[in-house]
């Protein structure tokens, strides 16, 4: 049975502690920002750095040595961490999520695969025809998969894809919907395709990989849908990866923002705009935009942590999230991201030219920031999902509970 507890004793202190060691990261992680957008993934040395540190194990389950944080203290370790850098946070927000599934796996299969410091899965959506015919012991799976964030230093992949019989038919659940799985294979069985030519997040490396007709044992395999059931008891694996990947996403477009405030507040101390008198600061609109810059990136920090512990709280005591937790989540988190964008765009344009320069904070923000919101979790759509449940129309369950 799931732990119906509030938050237990040394929850916030483990996410504080691990804040505080992203803040120690950050001059690091900031100093391998150019080798990162050159060579279009993370150096090794951040890797290993961020791995010791236990980054990449933040969802993974305690049983595992895992810090299984409540997502209200895990969205500000990945906000600090795209303060530095977005394609670091992007990667460790999609190997997080990924974490999540040892909560479904066997104890064995789970550690063979997150156990140890490099334990990282990575994953993305079907990138053309994909399906697992059915095999004895397993599946024989065949496809292409786009958008795996962190797929150069992952050591596992993972494919969703649809069931098929052997002799090819689509398996139905009983409500007549396809039948899900993930399948989880060690990243060598596949094979690369380099399509991460990109405006922003280019450190994520989120290329392209196949496999054709690989066996994958059935123990190597999750199910997928709103009904599944965690092996693992702790509060968090209510969530649905959904929700983490929404929150953990929302969190790094604050994160740029707040990146983008900072270093806006130091430029307009300096810098005096060509004809004026005065420096930036002095000027009475960018006075109003720096302050309105701060009311939208504080309110939809605050809007989504606080939605996310009032969750935790009334899901420990029920042990189960509902579709208004789910839309709460999405609303939130899909404004989180939205209004970083527009805090972003409006501190771009107030620093003038300066912010066109490569050599300057702005610029790769700029573009990180407008790639953040090209992602699924930034889609528009959310908003009418959502405003479909808040006027009792229903809605996709899919689009909070996948």
């Amino acid at each position: 049975m799931r732990s119906t507890a509030a938050n237990p004793p040394g929850d916030k202190k483990l996410g504080t502690a691990y804040l505080g060691r992203a803040r120690e990261l950050g001059p690091m992680i900031a100093a391998a920002a150019d080798a990162i957008e050159a060579r279009r993934e993370l150096p090794e040395k951040l890797v290993a750095a961020l791995a010791e540190r236990g980054f990449f194990r933040l969802l993974l389950p305690r049983s595992l040595d895992g810090a299984e944080l409540p997502p209200s203290a895990y969205v500000p370790v990945i906000e600090e961490i795209a303060k530095h850098d977005a394609s670091v946070a992007w990667c460790l927000g999609q190997a997080c999520g990924c974490s999540m599934t040892a909560a479904y796996l066997s104890a064995e299969v789970a550690r063979e695969i997150f156990g140890g410091e490099r334990g990282i899965v990575a994953w993305g959506p079907p990138g053309g025809p994909a399906g697992a015919r059915i095999a004895p012991g397993g599946y024989r799976l065949t496809g292409a998969w786009s958008f795996a964030s962190g797929s150069h230093h992952a050591t596992w992949l993972g494919a969703h894809v649809a069931i098929l019989a052997e002799d090819g038919t689509q398996q139905l659940r009983p409500d007549g919907s396809p039948v899900f799985r993930t399948l989880l294979f060690p990243k060598a069985q596949a094979a690369f395709t380099d399509i991460w030519h990109v405006i922003g997040l280019r450190g994520t490396g989120s290329d392209r990989y196949t496999v054709d007709d690989l066996f994958v044992p059935e123990d190597y395999a999750v199910a997928r849908g709103a009904d599944l059931k965690p092996r693992e008891p702790g509060l968090l694996y209510a969530f649905s990866s959904s929700n983490v990947y929404s929150a953990g996403f929302a969190g790094v477009a604050l994160g740029i923002a707040r990146g983008t405030l900072d270093a806006f507040v130091e430029l307009a101390r300096d810098k005096i705009p060509r004809g004026a008198r005065y420096t930036l600061r002095d000027n009475n609109l960018i006075q109003a935009q720096v302050a309105q810059c701060e009311a939208r990136v504080g309110a939809a920090r605050a809007f989504l942590l606080g939605g996310l512990d009032d969750i935790w709280r009334e899901a420990g005591r029920t042990g189960r999230l509902s579709l208004d937790h789910n839309t709460t989540i999405r609303l939130a988190s899909t404004w989180a991201i939205h209004q970083a964008k527009d805090a972003v765009d409006t501190l771009y344009h107030a620093a003038g030219a300066t912010a066109i320069f490569e050599d300057n904070p702005f610029e790769r923000r700029f573009r990180d920031i407008h790639t953040v919101i090209q992602q699924y979790q930034g889609r528009q759509a959310h908003f009418e999902a959502v405003g479909q449940v808040l006027l009792g129309l229903g809605t996709e369950t899919t689009m909070f509970t996948f």
